[in-house]
Parts: structure tokens; C-alpha cells; sequence
């Protein structure tokens, strides 16, 4: 089984990335953030920089309508060393597929089979593809199948919702179990993305579908940094003593990697407080302290407020 962790714009950065690794690890591989323009800015040069992702598997991704800019981007991925970049067909959001981007592309399948055509006949690097299953019916995912089983795509990773039910209710499990069935005699590799965060959804997972080799973890990941540990080792989490002490040390690297290139207290704060949004229950902070959190707007005052919090823990 390999677990893989999910591109999330904006917090899953090389600091993230880097820290996670260092500190619970448990994933055989880490996807970026998209980028979508043929001039990366500093940010994503930063992010996808050989330097700033050492000792662990980092795949790029991609998020495009256009095959000339995919493939100027990948030509730049090459020359840093990158074997794959992953192509983004499953972003739900509004003014993303409003432009026929992310899932909003599986609403033209002929210009997406022009396009895949295209980028596979022309890309340096091996492609892999995370995709929803349609835009709002169960009849696009056959359709949407026969133009992937066309292209030697080196890794189908499968978000089974519509691109009209963004993260709400159940992802269809049973369209991801049906594709497992026909591509079993598929070079293509299956990937399952979607709302695991627990032991229990995990396992759920594989009984409905036994076959699985492969699970992103997005959301789940970010609420307990545990998570991918937790499922590769079948371990239960940590004692409470340690599992304050090594979320110290995962938080530390953050918040000190985010102050080392960034100026001033505003956009280092913004970057953990959206941290914090997710983690807070895994250390059972009080819903006053986030709001101290939230409201924080000095470094120093935030760092307080974090080992109030931690110091609180410890008495639970």
C-alpha cells in the first residue's frame, strides 16, 4: 500500500511538506500545490527547488487547459530533475471549472482528448492524472474512462465525486471499485483520494474495494499529522507526552520556516492560522484559544497562545 499526501493550494508548501516528513512521515510521496502560468513566479520556483524538497518523492502538478503551457511548464520541471508531474482534473471549484479548468475541463471530454493527445505526444516527463468523475452524472465516468484507457497514464488517481458536489456528502466508492475492475488489466495504476481521515474510513475502504495499492490523504492529514503513520504501521496514535512533544517540534519547523522568508507578522500569521483551522481539535484546543489564535496579530502574541494551549493539553 502506498499513501500519498494531496496538493492543497496554499498549505501544503515545501515548509509543510518538509516538517511532516521530518516529524511523523508515513507517505511515499508529496504532491505540490498546482501551477497553471509558463513564468513561475518565486513562490513556485521556491516550492518545486530540488533544494527546498531533499530526501523524499515530490511530484509536481499541473492545473491547465492549455497544452502549450503544460508542456512548457513540464520542459522546466525536467531541467530541475522531476521524472512526473501530475495533471489536475479534479479542483471543484467555481471559477476554476467556470474556465474549463481542473474538473471543469471533464465537461468538454473531445477537448480533453485533443489535449491529452497532445501533452502525451510532446511531454518529457511521465504523467499521472487526479480527476473527479464527472461534472454531475454517473454516465460521464464510462466516457470519461474510455479517452484515459487511450493514453499510457502512469497513475490514475480517483476522486469518485461530481465536480458539482465540491467536498459535500459520500464520494462514490463504487465508481472507484467498478474502475479498479476494468483497468485491472491496465498498465494504468489506481489511486483512491477522498475523505479519508480515520483508521476506520481506511479500512472501510479496503473492504469495499480490497484491491487498492494506493490512497491520497488530504484533509485528514491536516487535522491529524499522524494519519499517515498511523495507517502505513497499522500503530494507534501517540501517547499524549509524546505526541505534544513531536507536535511541538512539527509546528516549531513551520512557523519558523514560514519566518525565515517571509516579512513581517501578517502573511507568516495568516499561513498557521489556516493551519489551525484543521489542527486545533488534535490538540484539543478550546474553541477560546483558536479565537485567540485568529485574532492574533503579532508573532509573539500567537506563540503565547500556542503553548497556553499545549500546556493545556497536557492536563487532559
Amino acid at each position: 500500500m502506498k499513501f500519498y499526501l494531496a496538493p492543497m493550494e496554499g498549505i501544503t508548501t515545501y515548509i509543510y511538506r518538509n516538517a511532516l516528513h521530518h516529524h511523523y512521515g508515513g507517505f511515499d510521496c508529496y504532491y505540490t500545490p498546482f501551477m497553471s502560468n509558463t513564468v513561475l513566479s518565486s513562490k513556485e520556483l521556491r516550492d518545486i527547488s530540488p533544494e527546498n524538497n531533499k530526501d523524499m518523492k515530490v511530484v509536481p502538478q499541473i492545473l491547465t487547459n492549455r497544452a502549450e503551457t503544460f508542456i512548457a511548464i513540464a520542459e522546466k520541471l525536467h531541467t530541475c530533475g522531476y521524472e512526473e508531474v501530475n495533471f489536475n482534473l479534479g479542483c471543484p471549484s467555481g471559477t476554476v471549472a467556470a474556465k474549463k479548468r481542473g474538473a471543469g475541463f471533464l465537461s468538454v471530454p473531445d477537448e480533453l482528448d485533443h489535449f491529452l493527445e497532445e501533452i502525451f505526444a510532446k511531454c518529457p516527463l511521465d504523467i499521472s492524472i487526479k480527476t473527479r468523475i464527472g461534472i454531475e452524472s454517473e454516465y460521464e465516468w464510462e466516457d470519461l474512462l474510455v479517452i484515459y484507457k487511450k493514453y499510457p497514464i502512469k497513475e490514475l488517481i480517483i476522486h469518485p465525486r461530481y465536480q458539482k458536489e465540491f467536498y459535500k456528502g459520500t464520494p462514490h466508492v463504487e465508481a472507484f471499485k467498478q474502475t479498479a475492475d476494468i483497468l485491472k488489466d491496465s498498465s494504468i495504476a489506481l489511486c483512491y483520494n477522498g475523505d479519508i481521515t480515520s483508521a476506520k474510513r481506511f479500512c472501510d475502504l479496503i473492504k469495499k474495494v480490497p484491491s487498492t495499492e494506493a490512497v491520497m490523504l488530504g484533509r485528514g492529514v491536516l487535522a491529524n499529522p499522524e494519519l499517515g503513520r498511523i495507517l502505513r504501521n497499522k500503530e494507534s496514535e501517540l501517547l499524549l507526552s509524546d505526541k505534544l512533544s513531536r507536535f511541538k517540534a512539527f509546528h516549531d519547523e513551520i512557523l519558523t520556516g514560514y519566518m525565515d522568508y517571509m516579512s513581517g507578522d501578517q502573511p507568516v500569521l495568516f499561513k498557521m492560522k489556516e493551519l489551525w483551522s484543521y489542527m486545533g481539535p488534535y490538540v484539543h484546543a478550546s474553541d477560546s484559544l483558536l479565537k485567540k489564535i485568529r485574532k492574533a496579530k503579532r508573532i509573539s502574541d500567537y506563540q503565547s497562545t500556542v503553548q497556553i494551549i499545549l500546556l493545556e493539553a497536557q492536563r487532559i
